[in-house]
């Protein structure tokens, strides 16, 4: 029996099953090959990119963003507070200490006054006006006592004058100086005028062979400051004295003021 043609040796059964599967082969090695390929090009082109298409978020990055913030705030928001409570209490206390230490005035009193020259006589002025001139010169003795516990004062005075008819005849000053607390203090001024003219007040006064009687008022103005806590809280005291008195050019003896000779406002 003789073969038919499609088994014949010059057609083989195999060839074209054979050809099918050579392709089958390559193509499927290109499509694998070039299959990773493109996955491998898209994940590197989907950088940044989830799988749905959405771009990724650093959300624990960003809380931590927002805490950082509420936390430099909080720091700030606290600072402020307590530096106004600072300023508040210490604004207070210096209020409290001010107004401690205000009754604490400083306490003059006038002793004496001791004149060792009181002339008056005929002349000019610088004018050549004609009129009575007096000629002046003493020493004021006064005491000064600060009862303040808790600081010292600075003492000073305006003019010291003495006024006779409203002019004044003899001007001293009180050198400033500073007192202790809780300290008393005796000090002299020296008050002195020099052939001052008169004019029409000179009228008043007679001159005798017993001497010569004036009466005068001895007027000036202390000043204190206590410095409480620095410069930052102050105490400021006035305290406008006034003493009258008679001058008897026959007395050599100093005049004496009582306790309640001179007023003191």
């Amino acid at each position: 029996m003789q073969p038919s043609p499609m088994e014949s040796p010059s057609h083989p059964s195999f060839g074209r099953h054979s050809r099918n599967s050579s392709a089958s082969r390559f193509s499927g090695i290109f499509r694998s090959s070039s299959g990773r390929k493109s996955g491998s090009r898209k994940r590197n082109d989907n950088k940044g990119w989830n799988d749905n298409g959405w771009p990724e978020c650093n959300v624990i990055m960003d809380e931590g963003n927002y805490d950082d913030e509420d936390k430099a705030f909080t720091t700030r928001f606290q600072a402020l507070i307590a530096l106004f409570s600072f300023v508040f209490l210490f604004t207070v206390f210096c209020l409290i200490i001010w107004g401690a230490s205000r009754p604490y005035k400083a306490e003059i009193t006038v002793k004496s006054l001791a004149v060792n020259n009181f002339f008056v006589g005929e002349g000019t002025d610088s004018s050549c006006v004609p009129t009575k001139l007096l000629t002046v010169n003493g020493s004021m003795r006064m005491d000064v006592y600060n009862p303040a516990t808790l600081f010292g004062i600075h003492v000073s005075s305006t003019p010291i004058n003495l006024v006779y008819s409203e002019i004044s005849i003899a001007t001293g000053q009180l050198k400033k100086y500073y007192q202790p607390r809780k300290s008393r203090r005796t000090v002299s001024v020296i008050v002195e005028g020099n052939k001052v003219p008169l004019y029409g007040a000179g009228s008043s006064i007679t001159i005798s062979q017993t001497g010569i009687v004036v009466p005068l008022t001895l007027k000036f103005e202390i000043k204190s400051r206590g410095n409480v806590v620095g410069k930052l809280v102050r105490t400021k005291h006035r305290r406008q004295i006034s003493c009258p008195l008679v001058i008897d050019s026959s007395s050599s003896k100093p005049i004496k003021f009582k306790k309640n000779t001179c007023t003191y406002d």
